[in-house]
């Protein structure tokens, strides 16, 4: 007995280091910072392949932990991709599948089919993010662009507050409202719940500011913080020396000297983040990550190779950059072509803040990816039933399984299959050539649109 109780004390001797080491582990909670720009096409930084643009900033972020060649928006618009991050649901499943307000005159003049009914608001009884982590104990702030809020609109950007950032799980909202673009750039800016600082501050290095000063005020909290640019939305505006710079960069990469001054401000905003948070001492266990709503807007942004840009369903619609950098977890250097979605950064942070998953959620995890791992996932869908504001699109809804994708056009009933590992211009059509392929990812989106619900385009009279 005696002999015994000599090694169980042994053994608890040992263990103990390694318990006291799990339950600093559980209790040393990684800050999430959840950057989204508007707008940015998958092409339009340096590090993405862009000559033309300059951004030192996400170039360097970008091997510092894992940048992604297949990452998706979860639809070609901005509305309904954020609240599928906000919620980690589809947008077919929520029934926000346009730009909000989705409007009738949307639908041209000779079309047979008008869009899908949705919602013009992200419901308060969806469970968001931020919902989640404010319950777990985090300070959340909310900075930028929200555009899933109601219809209603003030001469200042008022609307429903019931469907604002506040309301949703966040402490703080700076600049969250209806607009999908601001007024102006430059203050005064003209956004009722952004107050005017100091006038011609442009408003990228405002907001980053409003970043840093909350993570300052976060204490020993830790943080979640979503930064949801207006840039590099409407209207072309950018500081004069930025202008200046870029007056003469015109060729392949950019159709406007404008964005590309606009996409250097942004990188240099972002910059001022990542350097405050180094300074602090909370880079470490923070996990950032930076991604776009939807491709590039085609009258300023250079989307090739990709087909198309916002608006439509094609790669240049959908097809984002995507960087994420935590240093406690991330080995840098990494570049995976896994295909991802942004319902998936829902489950993620719900992962790495050790908190349960939600009952339904159309994410999966990415954690699997930090350490080279694969996921099991097999397919990711698109569903678009509704005009954009340029009304040229299709309705139309798609998959992509492994390197292939298949469009499916609602009103006609015509598929279109790509290999997108060979063909990522989309421009070698072979669902007649592979039928069976083209037929059965055609199934494969039928039986998710019957799952999610989701609403269909219809037939006018």
């Amino acid at each position: 007995m005696l002999r015994l109780l000599s090694i169980i004390n042994t053994l608890l001797l040992f263990l103990a280091p390694l318990a006291s080491f799990a339950q600093a582990d559980t209790t040393l909670k990684p800050n999430i910072v959840l950057i989204m720009a508007d707008d940015l096409a998958w092409m339009d930084l340096a590090c993405q392949g862009n000559a033309l643009v300059e951004t030192p900033f996400l170039d360097k972020f970008s091997r510092q932990g894992i940048r992604f060649t297949n990452a998706y928006a979860a639809a070609p618009v901005c509305s309904p991709t954020r609240a599928a991050v906000m919620t980690g649901l589809a947008p077919a499943r929520l029934r926000i599948t346009n730009h909000i307000p989705d409007r009738p005159e949307f639908t041209p003049s000779k079309a047979s089919y008008t869009g899908a009914e949705m919602f013009d608001y992200l419901a308060p009884s969806y469970t968001t993010i931020a919902e989640r982590l404010q319950a777990a104990g985090y300070k959340t702030g909310f900075f930028g662009k929200w555009h899933i809020a109601g219809t209603g609109i003030g001469p200042n950007g008022e609307g429903d507050d019931k469907y604002y950032p506040e309301n949703q799980g966040f402490d703080l909202n700076i600049g969250g409202c209806i607009y999908g673009g601001p007024p102006t750039f430059f203050d005064p800016y003209r956004i009722h719940n952004l107050k005017n600082r100091k006038a011609g501050e442009y408003l990228p290095d405002r907001l980053a500011d409003e970043v840093c000063d909350f993570i300052d005020n976060a204490g020993e909290k830790p943080f979640f913080t979503c930064l949801w640019n207006y840039s590099v939305h409407w209207p072309m505006e950018a500081p004069k020396e930025l202008l200046k710079k870029y007056e003469t960069r015109t060729g392949p990469g950019l159709n406007d000297t404008r964005y590309g001054a606009m996409i250097e401000a942004l990188d240099l905003s972002f910059g001022k983040i990542m350097r405050h948070l180094e300074q602090c001492g909370r880079s470490n266990n923070t996990l950032v990550i930076f991604t776009s709503d939807n491709g590039g807007f085609a009258g300023v942004s250079d989307n090739r190779p990709l087909r198309e840009s916002k608006g439509h369903i094609y790669e240049g619609g959908i097809r984002v950059p995507l960087l994420i950098r935590w240093p406690r977890v991330i080995k840098s250097q990494q570049l995976n072509d896994t295909p991802v979605i942004s319902m998936d950064f829902f489950p993620t942070i719900l992962e790495v803040c050790k908190l349960t998953p939600e009952p339904l959620c159309d994410g999966i995890s990415l954690t699997p990816l930090f350490s080279g791992g694969h996921l099991s996932r097999q397919s990711i869908f698109f569903h678009f039933p509704n005009y954009a504001w340029h009304r040229s699109n299709s309705l139309a809804g798609a998959v992509r399984s492994g390197d292939y994708k298949l469009v499916r056009h609602y009103t006609t009933g015509e598929l279109e299959l790509y290999n997108i590992a060979e063909d990522i211009g989309e421009t070698n059509n072979l669902a007649t050539k592979r039928h069976r392929l083209a037929n059965r990812l055609n199934h494969q989106l039928s039986a998710w649109l019957t799952e999610t619900n989701a609403a269909m385009p219809r037939r006018l009279p």
